[in-house]
């Protein structure tokens, strides 16, 4: 006998939680206050309707057309999490004063990261704040990772990240990443290799800041992440809610932020602030 569950909200970023090293990641889909167990629905089938009405997750406006995952237009243009620094951050300005929500900047930039190794679609250079590991790398659909650098500021993880991938990748292909797990990388050999390699122009990041700044993380020890993956897609076709409203098909697997169905994956967080009706058909034992 199947039941039939609709559940009606506005999407947000799946949540990723590792229980411990090795083990499989949880995730939880947020629908506006309720969160769905979607990492217990693997095997069943999903539908995912568009409303067709998209509310900005920063301010609520109603909005038609959704910028850099989830924003209306105005708060894009407004909002410090939004500017070009978030993406490029050796491109922070707050030192010049010119940063759009100074308090923000404090509460975000200014504050510990994380330079790191990750294994998601091969080897790559990442950085995070120090409160979002393993997060970010879940995010990333990441199987390793392993911290290099501890920095005060977002701008000093910029720096050295932009020293690093002129040697490694700094972004995941995504569609290789869905396909399967990666080869297993031995990340601490690669960072003595990159450390070695980059020496120059490491000290001369350091030069720029205070030397302390910039530090190898005491005891900095390889994350591995496991993923609910029944089934990998032997081709990664990207389904959109903009195209196509409805979307239905068998949940075959999370990484990332993508929702592997078997007519194709959907990234959850690109589709932030849609009002969607989620149907699930869950099977009685």
């Amino acid at each position: 006998m199947t039941e039939p569950y609709r559940y009606t909200g506005h999407l947000r970023k799946m949540v990723g939680t590792l229980p411990a090293s090795g083990e499989t990641v949880h995730y939880d889909l947020p629908l506006d206050e309720r969160r769905l167990p979607i990492s217990e629905w693997l095997g069943h089938n999903l539908s995912i309707a568009s409303t067709g009405e998209i509310h900005c997750i920063a301010c609520g406006r109603l909005t038609k057309k959704s910028y850099q995952r989830g924003y209306c237009f105005p708060c894009m243009r407004r909002l410090a999490e939004c500017d070009i620094c978030i993406v490029r951050p050796e491109r922070c300005h707050y030192d010049q004063g010119t940063c759009r929500e100074p308090e923000w900047g404090r509460a975000h930039c200014m504050q510990p990261h994380i330079v790191y190794l990750a294994n998601s679609s091969g080897l790559k250079v990442g950085i995070t704040r120090h409160t979002q590991v393993p997060t970010r790398w879940i995010d990333q659909g990441a199987t390793q990772a392993l911290p290099i650098f501890q920095v005060q500021t977002r701008y000093q993880a910029g720096l050295l990240e932009v020293v690093l991938a002129a040697h490694v990748a700094d972004k995941t292909d995504w569609r290789r990443m869905l396909k399967g797990d990666p080869v297993a990388i031995d990340l601490a050999a690669e960072r003595e290799r990159l450390l070695a390699a980059c020496g120059e122009e490491i000290e001369a990041v350091r030069s720029r800041v205070r030397d302390d700044a910039v530090r190898l993380p005491p005891d900095a020890q390889v994350t591995t992440v496991a993923y609910p993956v029944r089934r990998h897609p032997q081709r990664v076709r990207s389904l959109d809610l903009d195209k196509t409203p409805t979307i239905e098909g068998r949940l075959d697997g999370i990484k990332g932020q993508y929702l592997i169905l078997d007519c194709g994956v959907i990234n959850a967080r690109k589709f932030a602030g849609y009002r969607v009706e989620i149907d699930v058909e869950h099977q009685d034992e």
